[in-house]
């Protein structure tokens, strides 16, 4: 059966109850076999059984009505905050810890990945290095022969060691690039080589530097930048961030709270266009958060305000710390 790769967190609507609501049952039902409401009722044993939960009710032909206990998505923005670009490095599911190879060793064992003499083995190879290390994991990587100095210089590739791998390692062997990605810029370029799954063949076209919303890398930096600009503005107006309920921002708070696993999913399976694709998702989020967290005319800064911008700003440092594991810059402005 094939899962989807992430669940869609609303606001409740009409019927509904708690604090946020999903229909990953009715995607389900079908790939399963069964009703969408016998979907719901296995799933939500294992919904209530998650420490931040406190009651789950089934409506509608199989809606899953999630409760959190009061600090929950409080206590989320919060972690986030207080690690900035660093939330997620070394955790998974909320401990220090590292992701397990496909052996079973831990985050002490020394990994090694291997690439092919290949632009686009390369990058991914260094990706992926960049998350495993991020995890609290050790990583030695390796190429067939010496990488070009421009994969270096322009790309910002590492490489620690070139020849035979004489241990045994993950190869990496994403579908190639049929373009050279140089002539994009550091960024864009391994943006176009990272956002494709490994079997998809990359596509290396100027449409990765477009400045138009049409271009997933350019919403995903636009909406960091415009995080940022709500903290400036935000300041000019009097107010700061502090994390309080934001029953307005559930769908932004359902991406954040799935980014530890995306993160350890990219880890376990060698797979960075994982995380690029997650980064796409929150980006989406923010920007149709973003209208709601600063005053409006005359309205004085509330503490609603404040639980927004904490929530938006949140949403800026996971924006900047997975562009910064993808090798990509995440600027203030754009």
């Amino acid at each position: 059966m094939t899962v989807p790769e992430r669940a869609v967190v609303t606001v409740p609507g009409p019927g509904g109850s708690g604090d946020y609501a999903t229909n990953i049952a009715l995607q389900l039902a079908r790939p399963a076999g069964q009703p969408p409401l016998r979907v719901a009722e296995i799933l939500r044993p294992y919904l209530i059984d998650t420490a931040a939960v406190t009651d789950v009710v089934v409506t509608g032909p199989g809606f899953l009505n999630i409760s959190l206990r009061g600090t929950a998505s409080v206590t989320l923005v919060e972690e986030i905050l207080r690690r900035g670009k660093r939330y997620g490095c070394g955790q998974v599911d909320g401990h220090v810890d590292g992701p397990r190879d496909a052996e079973g060793a831990g985050a002490g064992a020394l990994l090694h990945l291997y690439a092919r003499h290949e632009v686009r083995a390369v990058v991914v190879m260094d990706a992926t290095a960049r998350i495993l290390r991020s995890r609290g994991a050790f990583v030695r990587t390796g190429c067939e022969s010496r990488p070009e100095p421009e994969w270096t210089d322009v790309l910002g590739v590492r490489v620690d060691a070139h020849g035979i791998s004489e241990a045994p390692a993950f190869v990496v062997r994403p579908v190639p690039a049929r373009t050279d990605p140089l002539p994009l810029g550091r960024d864009a370029a391994r943006w176009a080589l990272l956002h494709p799954a490994a079997h998809d063949r990359p596509r290396i076209t100027d449409e990765h530097l477009v400045q138009r919303e049409g271009n997933p890398l350019f919403r995903v930096r636009y909406a960091h930048a415009r995080t940022r600009a709500l903290s400036r503005n935000a300041a000019d107006l009097g107010f700061t961030a502090e994390p309080g309920p934001t029953p307005d921002g559930a769908p932004l708070l359902g991406t954040l709270a799935d980014h530890l696993r995306i993160l350890t999913a990219a880890a376990d399976d060698r797979a960075p266009d994982r995380l690029a694709r997650h980064l796409v998702t929150v980006a989406d989020a923010a920007l149709a958060f973003v209208p709601t967290v600063l005053p409006i005319g005359e309205e004085k800064p509330s503490a609603a305000h404040r639980a927004r911008l904490a929530l938006a700003e949140a949403a800026g440092a996971v924006l900047a710390g997975g562009l910064s594991l993808l090798g990509i810059d995440a600027p203030d402005h754009l």
